[in-house]
């Protein structure tokens, strides 16, 4: 990995951002992304879009701005914050750790609570696996009132605070936000690698919002930029950690195709594609079946059904503070992008369209 793609990495995975508050991303995204396309649109919730022109196809790469976070609901009288989860939460994982606060007043430096061990000294029950409701946050507020005098309203948002850093063998990356600052930062790399490149398509390659909470920007960039078909660069699940032995998502083992998931399955003749494009580049990749969604869900569902299929990389522990990440994997993921991007023409098209050939 290159500096200036390490710092793309650290400027994205700190910027902090959850679903419906993805102000900073945004702004930060839309300032990269305009140099490198003919044009940038913006769709009614937020989700933003870069045309790179051409003639053929209209190809649509989408990632999404927003993380895992909670939203305030209700502030004691004693000044603790009880919330509601944006995005899911394992609840095991959110307890003491530190967060910021984003009010209308300014931004504050917040934690989530815990029980000490000495309190639980005596309990007939022991330690008990909360539930979000359980969890207060803590920003030090003396009670309600002053927590209201610093502008600490229902609605303010809670967002994961964490520095990014290289693991020891510098081949993988600790940060929080890898779903989906990932896809940010491969739209960038890749629309930078593709500058001086005429693509037998036009490029429409962006961010949306509001993915964690039901897929919800996809809908109107769809409606708005009517592509021809649609891919969702996204992070997925790892579960590589005790071996790699029936387990979906392996690090170092390259990008993913996602042949299905509740949500989409994969076209056959679009995997036909995409299999043939990564064999050609000498590309690594790795078939991966998803207990979750993505954006290619509802892209799908719009305009007169449009292919759709979800591309990216595994991630340990995402929707957590710390997600352990490969940079082989990302490298692989980028270059999958870019091949894609310079091979979509329009007879590939009809051949992934001809369903019922």
């Amino acid at each position: 990995m290159n500096d200036r793609t390490w710092a793309r990495v650290k400027k994205y995975t700190e910027l902090q951002g959850t679903s419906g508050q993805e102000h900073a991303i945004r702004q930060s995204f839309r300032s990269d992304l305009e140099p490198l396309v003919d044009t940038i649109h913006q769709e009614g919730l937020g989700g933003v879009y870069g045309v790179k022109e051409g003639q053929g196809p209209r190809v649509m790469f989408a990632a999404h701005m927003d993380e895992v976070g909670f939203i305030v609901k209700d502030i004691l009288p004693s000044g603790a914050l009880k919330v509601a989860a944006l995005g899911g939460w394992n609840p095991a994982v959110i307890s003491s750790q530190r967060f910021t606060l984003f009010t209308s007043k300014g931004k504050y430096p917040i934690v989530s609570s815990s029980v000490s061990p000495h309190l639980l000294r005596g309990s007939a029950h022991g330690p008990q696996m909360p539930t979000v409701e359980d969890i207060l946050f803590d920003g030090g507020f003396l009670n309600k009132d002053e927590a209201w005098s610093f502008g600490v309203r229902p609605g303010d948002f809670i967002v994961p605070q964490v520095s990014t850093v290289m693991t020891a063998n510098k081949r993988r990356v600790i940060s929080k936000s890898w779903d989906n600052r990932f896809g940010l930062v491969t739209i960038l790399d890749a629309l930078e690698e593709l500058e001086n490149v005429q693509t037998p398509n036009t490029l429409i390659m962006g961010a949306n919002v509001q993915e964690e909470v039901g897929l919800r920007g996809a809908h109107g960039a769809v409606n708005l930029l009517k592509p021809d078909i649609f891919f969702a660069v996204d992070s997925s699940a790892a579960d590589d950690t005790s071996g790699q032995n029936g387990h979906q998502g392996i690090l170092d083992q390259g990008t993913l195709l996602r042949v299905f998931d509740p949500t989409v399955v994969m076209p056959l003749r679009l995997k036909e594609f995409l299999l043939s494009v990564a064999e050609d580049n000498h590309i690594p990749y790795q078939y991966f079946v998803s207990k979750g969604g993505t954006d290619a869900a509802a892209a799908q569902t719009e305009l007169t059904g449009v292919p759709a299929v979800a591309l990216g990389v595994a991630s340990r522990y995402i929707h957590t503070h710390q997600t352990v990440w490969s940079i082989k994997d990302f490298e692989a993921s980028k270059a999958f992008v870019v091949a894609i991007a310079k091979n979509l023409d329009e007879a590939n098209l009809k051949t992934i369209m001809a369903i019922n050939v």
